[in-house]
């Protein structure tokens, strides 16, 4: 069964199509990544997801049923536009929650303790929340959404003004909740993270898919690059599409940038510089980033933040 699923979603606001035919399943257990810049109808889609706003057209189903309340106690949510009640306590505000997704005082008090001692703030579950710095506050939050165990975590640009401790902190909760066999699915428009920590990657642009599948997948839609270290140039080898030098000869010795023709891999490439005698004294694959996949399917005017 898939823990998320969206069957030909569009969401319109007046004449704004936010949404446009949107259709893909998230499998439980999986980390899946939504990545796109703004406008791309990723919080759009998520807020579906959660039933704040409904689509125009098309269906989604949430952990085997329809977007609704009933969902609340399986599910966690840590929005984009973070808040807290400042004179709540740390966790008096983690109870507060936790009883909205139904749990018990002394469940959602017992976990919340816990979350905070494991998150370094076992010592300020008493402070209210404008006594705690904006990283405590982050923690505190990030606690909240987690607190039910939920089977499915939905997290909107989670590491949006969060500085590096706590980017690492909320890695390793991600994590965490997936070997728990949780279904995470996040929002980004910062590749780095998609590529650490994802299964299955969507991306998005002005409300559409653009591609859906895992990260290698993605690499594949570039062609490979090489960097090799020769005493002549690859440009004739068999699958190579262009072979320019990169920086100095130095012995006999040059380095090059090789780029291959679409669906060629580098062994292939190997094994004909084998074959043909060719001397090598270096021979490496330069895996393309995600960033570098985002810009080439979507466009460089989609990936601005």
């Amino acid at each position: 069964m898939s823990a998320l699923d969206v069957d030909n979603v569009t969401k319109r606001f007046d004449r704004t199509i936010a949404v446009d035919g949107l259709s893909f399943a998230v499998p439980e257990g999986q980390v899946f990544g939504f990545l796109g810049g703004n406008g791309a109808g990723k919080t759009t889609t998520l807020r579906m997801a959660l039933d704040i706003i409904r689509p125009t057209e098309g269906r989604l189903t949430v952990l085997g049923r329809s977007p609704g309340r009933e969902n609340a106690a399986d599910i966690g949510f840590l929005p984009e536009e973070r808040g807290l009640y400042r004179q709540m306590t740390a966790i008096d505000t983690i109870v507060y929650f936790g009883r909205l997704k139904g749990m018990t005082a002394h469940d959602a008090r017992t976990e919340g303790l816990a979350l905070l001692e494991r998150f370094g703030l076992g010592d300020n579950a008493r402070f209210t929340i404008d006594k705690l710095s904006k990283g405590m506050a982050q923690k505190v939050q990030l606690a909240t959404a987690v607190v039910n165990r939920p089977k499915l975590l939905i997290l909107d640009e989670p590491f949006s003004g969060l500085d590096p401790v706590n980017q690492r902190l909320l890695e390793d909760e991600i994590r965490r909740a997936s070997a728990n066999g949780a279904t995470v699915v996040f929002s980004t428009h910062v590749m780095q993270h998609a590529e650490r920590l994802c299964d299955k990657l969507l991306l998005l642009a002005r409300g559409r898919k653009k591609f859906e599948g895992t990260l290698d997948e993605a690499r594949a839609q570039l062609p490979a690059r090489l960097s090799v270290v020769a005493r002549q140039s690859l440009a004739g080898v068999a699958g190579v599409k262009s072979c320019v030098p990169a920086g100095t000869a130095k012995d006999g010795w040059q380095e090059w940038d090789v780029e291959l023709n679409p669906g060629v891999a580098a062994g292939d490439v190997l094994q004909v510089c084998t074959e043909q005698s060719i001397s090598l004294r270096r021979f490496d694959e330069r895996r393309a980033s995600l960033h570098d996949v985002f810009l080439q399917i979507v466009g460089p005017a989609e990936a601005r933040p």
